[in-house]
Formats: C-alpha cells, sequence, structure tokens
C-alpha cells in the first residue's frame, strides 16, 4: 500500500502505477536524498520536533542504508513509487516506528527540489572541470602552433591570414565563458528549498538554518510556493548545457572539414575514426559528427522543459517530474562529449605544411597590400580599388600577389616599391597584427597566458 493511500479506497491500477512511477530515473538522486533526510531529522532532532533518540535512529538508519546500496547489498524495488518513498519504506522497515517520524515538516515536494539541486550543484562543478579539461587541451594545440600559419575564413572563404594557436585559442573563448556561464547558474540554484513544505511551510517550528548549514547551501530560499516550484536553475543549466554542445558542435564542423581530403589541414588518430563497411579507402570523422548530432538533442531537453514549465500554474504540478530525464539525458550527453572531444583534440595531427599552402592561395594578403599603400598616404578606399585591380590582373594572369614583378605593381601605383613584398609575407602580416587580441605571435603569447592563469585557478 502507498503510505498517501488513507483516503483511497482502491488499489492503483498497475499500469497507472508504472505510468506515475518515477524510481527508474530519479534512483540517481538517492545520495542526495539521504543527504537531505539526514541534515531534516538532524534539524528536528535538535528543535525538539522529535526526540533526539528517534533522530539518531533515523540518521544511523539513513546512513546504513546509504552504505549498503553503494556497496550493493540493497537494491532498489521496483515497487517504490520513486526514491523518496523507497528510501522511508527502507528506513521504516529497518528500525521500526522511528522511520515513520521522518517525514514530519516535509513534503515530497520540498524533498524533491532539495535533492535535485544538491545533484545539480555538483553536476555543473563536473561539467566545469570538464569543460578546463578541453581548455588544457586546446591549450596545448596552441602552444605548439603559435607561429603555424593559416588561412582565416569569413563566408567559409579565404579572408586573412592568421596561426592555428590563434584559430582554436577563438573556441577557448567560447569554453571559459561556459565556465563562466556555469559558475553563475551554481550560484543561483544554491539557495536551499527544505522546509518550504508542499507549498505554504509548516506549522512546526523548524530551522530553516540548521538544515541549510549542515547541506552547504548559500542561503535559503524567501517563498514557499517558489520553493517547491521552481526549475528556473534547471532551465538555466540545460542552457548553459546547449550553449557548450552548440561550441562544441562549432568545432565539430570545422574538424569534419579539416580532416577532409579537400582541406586536409589536420588528420585524427586511429583510435578516434572509423572505416566503411564498403570502401576501404574512408577514415571517417564519426566522433565530432556525433557531438554535432547530440547538439540536437540537447537541444531538445532544454525545449522538453521550457514547454514543460510554461503553462503550470504555482505551485507543485506532477508535469514536473518530467524535469529530470531532460536534465539528466542532457547531463550525459554533454558529458560525453566533452570528454571524447578533449582526447580527441590530444591525439591529432596538425599538418603544418598544408595550413601554410593553403595561407599561399586565395589572395589572403591583399589588406595588407591594401594596407601597404595607405602607409603611403594613399586613402584606404583608392588604395583598396587599386588592390581589387591587382587581384583580378592575377586571377586573370594565373599569378599571386607573391609572384609579380615590381614592374608589374607599378603600372598600378607609382608608390609600391620593394617593400611590397616584405608586407604581403605571411608571417608578416600575422606578426604586424598587434593589436590587443590579434593574431601576432606577441598578441597569442599574451591569449595563452591568461588561458594557463585560468586553468591554474
Amino acid at each position: 500500500m502507498k503510505m498517501w493511500a488513507g483516503r483511497f479506497k482502491k488499489e492503483l491500477d498497475s499500469s497507472v502505477n508504472d505510468f506515475n512511477s518515477s524510481l527508474s530515473f530519479d534512483k540517481r538522486l538517492y545520495r542526495e536524498d539521504i543527504t537531505g533526510s539526514i541534515a531534516h531529522a538532524t534539524m528536528l532532532g535538535k528543535c525538539g520536533i522529535i526526540s533526539p533518540e528517534d533522530s539518531e535512529k533515523i540518521v544511523a538508519g539513513l546512513k546504513g542504508i546509504l552504505s549498503d546500496l553503494e556497496n550493493g547489498k540493497l537494491a532498489f524495488s521496483d515497487d517504490a513509487e520513486d526514491i523518496h518513498m523507497f528510501v522511508e519504506q527502507v528506513l521504516t522497515e529497518r528500525i521500526g516506528d522511528a522511520g515513520k517520524r521522518l517525514h514530519t515538516a516535509r513534503s515530497r515536494n520540498d524533498q524533491v527540489a532539495v535533492d535535485f539541486k544538491l545533484y545539480l550543484k555538483k553536476e555543473c562543478e563536473e561539467v566545469s572541470l570538464l569543460v578546463k579539461g578541453l581548455l588544457g587541451s586546446i591549450l596545448r594545440l596552441a602552444k605548439d602552433n603559435v607561429g603555424t600559419v593559416m588561412p582565416g575564413y569569413t563566408h567559409l572563404q579565404r579572408a586573412q591570414p592568421v596561426t592555428f594557436a590563434h584559430y582554436v585559442l577563438a573556441y577557448a573563448e567560447m569554453f571559459k565563458r561556459d565556465v563562466s556561464r556555469l559558475s553563475d547558474t551554481a550560484y543561483r540554484l544554491d539557495v536551499m528549498p527544505l522546509g518550504s513544505g508542499a507549498l505554504s511551510s509548516t506549522t512546526y517550528p523548524i530551522d530553516r538554518e540548521i538544515t541549510r548549514d549542515i547541506l552547504g547551501f548559500r542561503e535559503i530560499t524567501l517563498n514557499s510556493i517558489d520553493g517547491v516550484s521552481d526549475r528556473d536553475y534547471a532551465l538555466e543549466l540545460l542552457f548553459d548545457l546547449s550553449v557548450i554542445m552548440m561550441h562544441l558542435s562549432r568545432f565539430s564542423e570545422e574538424i569534419i572539414l579539416w580532416c577532409s581530403s579537400e582541406f586536409g589541414f589536420i588528420e585524427l588518430d586511429d583510435a578516434y575514426s572509423t572505416g566503411s563497411s564498403i570502401m576501404p579507402q574512408k577514415k571517417n570523422p564519426d566522433i565530432p559528427e556525433l557531438v554535432r548530432g547530440k547538439c540536437g538533442r540537447v537541444y531538445g531537453d532544454l525545449h522538453t522543459l521550457l514547454t514543460v514549465m510554461k503553462g503550470l500554474p504555482l505551485a507543485y504540478n506532477k508535469d514536473m517530474q518530467e524535469d529530470k530525464e531532460a536534465v539528466f539525458d542532457a547531463l550525459d550527453n554533454t558529458k560525453i562529449c566533452l570528454s571524447i572531444f578533449s582526447s580527441m583534440l590530444d591525439t591529432l595531427t596538425v599538418k603544418k605544411e598544408e595550413l601554410r599552402r593553403a595561407g599561399n592561395k586565395g589572395f589572403i594578403n591583399a589588406t595588407d597590400a591594401a594596407d601597404y599603400l595607405v602607409k603611403k598616404g594613399m586613402p584606404f578606399r583608392d588604395a583598396y580599388k587599386i588592390i581589387g585591380g591587382l587581384v583580378a590582373y592575377c586571377i586573370e594572369n594565373k599569378k599571386t600577389l607573391d609572384t609579380l614583378s615590381l614592374e608589374e605593381y607599378k603600372t598600378f601605383s607609382g608608390l609600391f616599391d620593394e617593400g611590397i613584398y616584405k608586407s604581403i609575407d605571411l608571417v608578416n602580416c600575422v606578426n604586424e597584427r598587434k593589436a590587443a587580441g590579434g593574431p601576432s605571435e606577441e598578441s597569442v603569447k599574451r591569449q595563452i597566458e591568461a588561458l594557463e592563469r585560468l586553468l591554474a585557478e
């Protein structure tokens, strides 16, 4: 019989019981549920709401359940409605009537809220550590490729010269923001809802500061209705995970392009590639493709919970049981993607000569040629037009700016002299971009130092 069955005359239909049950997925909250119950029982004893003896028996019983679950001596029961009922049932079986006092001054509504917040506090830290691990992989790539010149792109067209280090450090900036977002989310969810009851607190003289202190929350919720009906923290985390996955998906797209024959900029390690069932020559980038695909799945988890919450009146509604599967799925997929992506980056090979050869194509030093004329006193728009004409001339004559003779340059402007060749040298083009945040060696080293400081914190 269900613990809430007092006013019911009929047993719950078996199919309804299965449909209503959440133990299959919320059992992963067992540690947080028991931790929250230990804090609650301790507070009840200290406030004289239950006897010190009963409080001690409950705490000891809960610790025994936790130990038995973790060492495999206790299995989850399919008959239990959820993790909260399972723990309370086992506790009462083990210690008798004292176990029935655990739920005094508490509802499953504030119980699940505190469990979920305890779990997500830990998960924010775990995801943040995985993102920092990925940042470490990017850092190693950057340090190895400070001088590796390559074309930067806009509209997927070769645009201006950069370095491979500068390119991948752009992704480092994205993931640094992700760490910051996770920290903000963790700060806002660090508010304890336990003591809110079903929705209107309790008539018992509880002390919420005792449980807050035991559980390590920053502060307590100020409104009991919001305390049990709030899922903003879960939505925030789902948004954070969606942005992380979007960043991973963009990076995956680069990896997929770069290891194609058409680009040939990198090669993935055999351990992070697969073959074809029919084409023996194939080496497929399945890992980044799967990461790119799983991005949509995490987006779906965010949309799921947004849709669940959009029409709910206050306070708790059973719809909110749908929060956990979405969050658990997003966490599981984001964490495995972060982990395997880091390992993939650690083992890939950067083809530096191919990157440099690509840089020699596409007139990516055209802006530098225009800047050369501007520094000679010509207005930029006039210089732009002249270099546009030079590019058209090169295309027509199958030449590059580097292979034009000085005489050919002078037919377009008398301002050209031997200095043009230094100005359009790709390494020089990169290193002259010394503005903070640019691709010069000096600037890139500052970016690397900033990332090192972040990872050392």
